[in-house]
């Protein structure tokens, strides 16, 4: 049995991000910091990815000052706490293999500081040295205290209101370093 770690390759990767509201939807891009990929017998069996929250970039608003102010409400506390918390952190607990490169996975996401186990479909492909895996996440953000314009929190909100769920769309490329243990 083989075991091999895969360095994700931050500038090769992307997180896609979309959020709704009543009145549409905001998307952008967030980037990956740095992370693993664990492959036991080409299998996926762990990992994790650092989110630098500071990095938040929204791609609908084109104008400048608009953009800018978005931006810092995204990074204040009624959203990521920036600041406080500049990163968000996947950890793989457990990656199901399903079918053809794709594979149930489940782990622990942590925002704000806050954890929750978190599960999602991905499609993992590796080639020799190298690996790329892609996924959706679908996230509730008032488990992770961003509560802002809820209807689970405020009333009456119209067309100010929300949604709780945002998006992920995460693409990763990984290298492979290490070989690290036979069995």
């Amino acid at each position: 049995m083989d075991i091999q770690q895969f360095n994700i390759n931050g500038a090769q990767s992307t997180i896609d991000w979309v959020g709704r509201k009543v009145t549409g939807a905001h998307n952008g891009t967030i980037a990956i910091k740095e992370g693993t990929l664990l492959f036991r017998d080409d299998e996926l069996t762990g990992g994790r990815f650092v989110i630098d929250t500071r990095s938040i970039k929204i791609l609908d608003v084109t104008d400048p000052a608009t953009n800018a102010q978005f931006a810092g409400h995204l990074a204040s506390d009624d959203f990521f706490s920036s600041e406080q918390y500049p990163e968000a952190i996947f950890e793989i607990s457990q990656a199901e293999p399903r079918e053809n490169g794709s594979y149930h996975v489940e782990g622990k996401l942590t925002i704000k500081g806050i954890t929750h186990p978190t599960s999602f479909d991905a499609q993992v492909n590796r080639s020799g040295n190298s690996a790329t895996a892609t996924g959706k996440i679908t996230i509730d953000r008032t488990k992770y205290g961003i509560k802002f314009r809820s209807s689970r929190f405020f009333q009456n909100l119209g067309d100010n209101l929300i949604y709780n769920n945002f998006d992920l769309n995460i693409r990763l490329t990984a290298e492979a370093i290490t070989q690290l243990a036979h069995a």
